[in-house]
């Protein structure tokens, strides 16, 4: 017996059986109907053709002779229109020129009758199976086009048009050191990916370091590797991140975190193209190109003697600005489309878009959190809400706060006509009304609550409310 896991996942894949015998038609539609598979029927070509057009079918068992068109010729017109669909021949006067034309045509199997109810089976698991490979291979593509760089390259404003430019050209350069400035959240890994996937090394590694995620003893052994024995848990010789970039890209995010010894350092290997493993004596050439990034202004931290000026004109040979979100209005909606159209899919779900009054909002908003927040905005407004459209009562009330609807969007979500707000969902609206009024101060805002400031990272966590560009931690 199958898996009831099994069995929904037929319940959702339409067959469509096409032959001119009415007992096989009845036949096959009976069978497949009790292995979970929503089944209809055509008789001939043209109500097969019409069926294709109006229906939802996975899978397409075709008669190769019917009472008015050729099956080799239905075969054609169903891939031109809907090439995912698996379509099994079936005949009872084969030939080999038949089969072979029927398989240049995109035919999964090609079936002589009469067939065994079992094997039919067998085969229509197997067609599935080849269906659902598909599209996880689609699926992971476009998963990856997206993480390197379908999210943040989204919007037709001109300061994204010359952004997109400027890309295109510094990519084309192959070598120069890129430096990338922009707030937090603006997309600085994903344009650093888009220099490299658009340049000569684009078939080399993409190697990425964060400077802030380490303290500068384990930054540099990160960075440079480490030879067997050179400090107490050198077990063994390990290659560094700079080393294993060679032939590629070396992403430096966060550049300004790093130690003032370690500046020195990365200055001198950038230089001569070589360096020596913690502990080594040898010296490694690499030959990478470096893209740095940063949320600082690096020239006055330079002027503040924060930063080394030899360094700072190093990695500044070009420099890519990236400007924060609420300087291209324009690009919002267009961003908010993407993302709706990426959780859709991702969450199972069939979520419209905003409303007239939500977009409103989403326009008037000043996005501290830049494209990251807008991100994870609809993100939670999909997974979260059950409507066909994210309403502003779906929104963060630090959004509708800002355009001025927040104590009615509190009364609305706390007074739906024909509902009851539980205890957990007004405890959500009571800490995103406090954080709004305290400015995202966390402290301020567990004080007006009552709770502590303990209790009120609890529940954040609890309710995953995100608190961008907050204040007090």
């Amino acid at each position: 017996m199958e898996t009831d896991v099994a069995t929904l996942v037929k319940q959702t894949v339409g067959v469509l059986v096409v032959d001119d015998e009415r007992t096989l038609r009845f036949t096959l539609k009976e069978s497949l109907a009790e292995e979970g598979y929503r089944v209809d029927v055509a008789a001939d070509g043209a109500e097969a053709l019409d069926k294709m057009e109006r229906g939802d079918f996975t899978l397409v068992l075709l008669d190769q002779k019917l009472p008015d068109l050729n099956g080799l010729e239905v075969l054609k017109r169903i891939k031109a229109k809907r090439p995912e669909v698996q379509v099994v021949m079936m005949t009872a006067f084969g030939k080999f020129e038949d089969a072979v034309e029927a398989a240049r045509a995109g035919c999964y199997d090609y079936v002589g009758k009469p067939f065994e109810l079992d094997h039919m089976k067998l085969i229509l698991q197997n067609a599935l199976s080849q269906t659902r490979l598909s599209e996880e291979v689609a699926r992971l593509r476009d998963a990856e086009r997206m993480r390197a760089g379908g999210t943040f390259v989204v919007g037709g404003s001109g300061k994204m048009a010359r952004l997109f430019e400027m890309i295109r050209k510094v990519a084309a350069t192959g070598s120069s050191t890129v430096l990338v400035q922009g707030e937090t959240g603006v997309g600085k890994e994903i344009i650093a990916r888009k220099i490299h996937d658009m340049g000569p090394a684009k078939d080399g590694p993409f190697v990425e370091v964060n400077c802030s995620a380490f303290p500068e003893n384990l930054l540099e052994s990160e960075l440079f590797g480490y030879e067997k024995g050179a400090f107490t848990d050198a077990k063994r010789t390990k290659k560094g991140l700079m080393e294993l970039a060679n032939g590629g890209t070396l992403f430096l995010d966060e550049i300004a975190e790093m130690s003032a010894n370690l500046q020195a350092k990365l200055l001198r290997a950038l230089e001569q193209k070589r360096f020596r493993r913690v502990g080594g004596t040898g010296d490694i050439h690499v030959d990478a190109r470096v893209v740095a990034a940063t949320n600082r202004d690096l020239k006055a931290m330079v002027e503040q003697e924060k930063f080394r000026q030899d360094l700072f004109f190093r990695l500044d040979v070009i420099r890519i600005v990236i400007p924060p979100l609420r300087e291209r209005e324009e690009d919002i909606a267009a961003l908010v489309d993407h993302f709706v159209g990426i959780f859709n899919r991702d969450l199972g779900k069939n979520v419209k878009g905003p409303n007239d009054e939500a977009l409103a909002l989403l326009l008037a908003y000043r996005w501290p959190g830049n494209v990251r927040e807008l991100r994870n905005v609809i993100e939670r407004a999909i997974l979260l809400e059950s409507e066909e459209w994210i309403l502003p009562e779906h929104m963060p009330l630090e959004i509708v706060s800002a355009g001025g609807s927040g104590p009615k969007i509190l009364e609305t979500r706390l007074h739906n006509e024909g509902t009851i707000t539980t205890l957990a969902q007004a405890e959500r609206i009571a800490i995103e009304m406090a954080l709004s009024h305290a400015g995202g101060n966390k402290t301020r805002a567990a004080e007006a609550l009552g709770i502590s400031r303990q209790t009120l990272r609890t529940k954040l966590k609890e309710y995953r409310i995100d608190t961008p560009g907050g204040h007090g931690g």
